[in-house]
């Protein structure tokens, strides 16, 4: 009866560490799934912006600027940010696509030492409106 009585104590020094591990993998899993939805955000702001441009060189500046805007209200550093405006379809009933790639430091993502950098990417492809004036 007397080996038992430690166990307990035992036990939980060997598990408190696991857990705590554990849990941190899932707040950086979670920060990283946060971070790839905010990408997938910016794709979609900056087609749409893109899409109500009156023409292609506009339409790719409003649609670069609306996707860094929209990675910086979400709290997100890029250490490269490239967004691609395809405006090759670019008439009225046309679409116009957008690509963005956004790599971010893990240690930034997480707000813990984690080492490494994961590149994350997204694209949108939006209608541009088919009784638009001017284009």
């Amino acid at each position: 009866m007397s080996d038992a009585r430690g166990s307990a104590s035992l036990e939980l020094v060997l598990v408190t560490p696991v857990v705590l591990i554990l849990l941190l993998f899932v707040v950086c899993a979670g920060r990283l799934a946060e971070a790839r939805a905010d990408v997938d955000r910016a794709a979609r702001d900056a087609a749409r912006a893109a899409s109500i441009a009156r023409d292609p060189s506009s339409a790719e500046d409003a649609g670069t600027s609306a996707a860094s805007a929209t990675l910086e209200s979400g709290g997100i550093s890029c250490r490269s940010l490239d967004v691609s405006v395809d405006v090759s379809r670019f008439t009225a009933g046309g679409t116009v696509a957008t690509s963005v790639s956004c790599t971010v430091d893990l240690a930034d993502l997480a707000e813990l030492r984690v080492p490494g950098t994961r590149t994350l990417t997204a694209t949108f492809v939006e209608p541009i409106d088919t009784f638009r004036g001017g284009s």
